[in-house]
């Protein structure tokens, strides 16, 4: 692997990026991310072919793939300058790409072209070989992704696009073989699509904070439209610190310029990400670890006098302050500091409030009321104190505008089903319940787990009900079918501080 040194007067990153010095007021779950869950064969499906033989020519290039990947992510580690110049063989190895292909759904929706999973793996291996040799000659291009539209708790629609099978596992190649660098410079209080974080693990780090650190005021941020907002000159120039391959930053460029198909019609714009895509995610990271992160920390450093916590998931982050001076600083620093990279803090959704054990007696003695609670990766994070000893504690509850849309979602599918086998809805209806449960099963959230549960039996007898005129559904055989389908809601998940101590075992919590 080819290599050149970084010349340290050739940075643009306006602000100095500093080194990756350890810093005790940063949150951090684990700095030794898992493994990637595509190393799993496991219940896959396989597609007409001789299933031992394939099976063992993929495990035995598995091993290949993992090998040069971590490769890179030593070399990564040992010099935090490092360039890398010569990446795009690793993504068109075929073995890298058959990865990639086994590490997307199944039963995604197809792009503009049609081509589902299944139907590319019926030649699967002429046609990786075919993709490799266009991406190895250069003759690659990226096809418009296919906007889709999700329905969000707010009543909005988020746009997605879809992307065409081909794209979907180059990006993914290409995702992999980057978050092998990346993974090595992203800071520890950032959770957002990387390897082995997920959302409990920023809601674990945010908890063990906001109770072991001197916080007392709360910055609950959202970035207006990032996606669309992304400046992709300067993501470029980000990607370029670490990225001096020229045929991965064309292969960039190329999804970035690719476009979407809507109503048959390709729109294009100068700024922003597709979200949908395999690469999307890991974009926004390397954009916010640049204009963010190393800025958080080096502000830290020079103007924070107090406790200073930090949880970030993608472009949502919760900031903590010790003192009210600081906070409001830190967010006018902060608004000057996104408009130079074309960003904006959501004017509705970013608000400084007075969060802690002391903010209930400061709120009281001057009039104002229980403390304000703030929303975070679907909880709504409010200041309490314990029955047994009457100490400070945060109870993280459902965000009602969650569980009323996803009531909602659930009512409106109980139509569609209305007449489907009794056996058949109540295996669904108990999918849906421990889903909610595994995502939702906190401590102290367990009220909130049991009024979802209720309206659900509520939804499910109605609908029950409408199926005949001839007769409503008696309770009492209501009762059996609930018994014998619905799961008892259970928590799923221990106290965040018991969970961090096993996490960050011999490790320090907070870098």
């Amino acid at each position: 692997m080819m290599y050149e040194q970084k010349k340290s007067d050739g940075s643009i990153v306006p602000s100095n990026p500093l080194n990756n010095a350890d810093d005790d007021r940063l949150e951090l779950t684990s700095s030794h991310p898992a493994e990637s869950a595509t190393e799993k064969a496991e219940g896959r499906e396989p597609v007409s072919r001789n299933l031992q033989q394939r099976d063992t020519f993929r495990t035995q290039h598995r091993a290949g793939v993992q090998q040069a990947l971590a490769r890179i992510r030593h070399a990564a580690m040992r010099d935090k300058q490092m360039r890398f110049t010569t990446l795009l063989h690793h993504v068109y190895n075929p073995a890298m790409l058959r990865e990639a292909y086994f590490g997307l759904k199944r039963n995604a929706a197809p792009g503009i072209d049609g081509q589902t999973w299944r139907d590319y793996g019926l030649e699967l291996e002429s046609n990786l070989h075919d993709l490799s040799a266009r991406l190895k000659r250069g003759a690659y291009r990226a096809r418009p992704a296919r906007r889709a539209y999700i329905d969000k708790p707010d009543g909005r629609k988020r746009p997605l696009g879809v992307m065409v099978l081909e794209d979907k596992i180059v990006q993914r190649a290409t995702t992999s073989v980057l978050n092998a660098i990346y993974e090595t410079d992203f800071l520890g209080f950032s959770y957002g699509f990387r390897p082995g974080r997920s959302q409990h693990n920023a809601l674990d780090a945010l908890y063990t904070g906001l109770l072991t650190r001197k916080v007392n005021w709360v910055l609950d941020a959202d970035i207006r439209g990032f996606f669309d907002a992304i400046d992709r000159e300067w993501l470029m120039k980000f990607v370029d610190h670490r990225i001096a391959d020229q045929r991965i930053d064309r292969l960039i460029r190329k999804w970035l310029n690719a476009g979407v198909l809507e109503d048959g019609q390709r729109m294009q714009s100068d700024s922003g990400t597709v979200q949908g895509g395999s690469i999307s995610p890991l974009l926004a990271n390397i954009y916010l670890h640049y204009v963010f992160d190393l800025w958080v920390r080096q502000w830290r450093a020079r103007h924070a006098g107090g406790d200073v916590i930090v949880v970030r998931y993608a472009d949502d982050f919760v900031v903590g302050f010790q003192h009210r001076n600081e906070s409001e600083r830190f967010l006018a620093d902060l608004r000057e500091r996104f408009a130079t990279f074309a960003l904006e803090l959501h004017p509705e959704k970013t608000r400084l409030i007075e969060f802690g054990p002391f903010a209930a007696n400061n709120r009281k003695r001057r009039g104002q009321g229980r403390p304000e609670t703030f929303d975070f990766l679907g909880f709504t994070h409010i200041c309490e104190t314990k029955r047994s000893n009457g100490r400070f504690t945060v109870l993280r509850k459902t965000m009602r505008k969650r569980m009323s849309a996803k009531l909602k979602e659930i009512k409106l599918e109980l139509r569609r089903r209305m007449h489907k086998p009794v056996p058949e809805q109540g295996r669904w209806l108990a999918s849906v319940v421990a889903g909610h449960c595994r995502y939702y099963g906190v401590p102290m959230n367990w009220r909130a787990l049991r009024a979802f549960r209720f309206q659900i039996v509520g939804l499910w007898h109605r609908t029950l009900c409408r199926r005949s005129q001839l007769g409503r559904i008696r309770w009492n055989r209501m009762y059996r079918l609930v018994s014998r389908y619905l799961p008892r809601v259970k928590v799923h998940h221990p106290y965040p501080l018991v969970r961090m101590g096993v996490i960050t075992a011999d490790r320090s919590r907070m870098r």
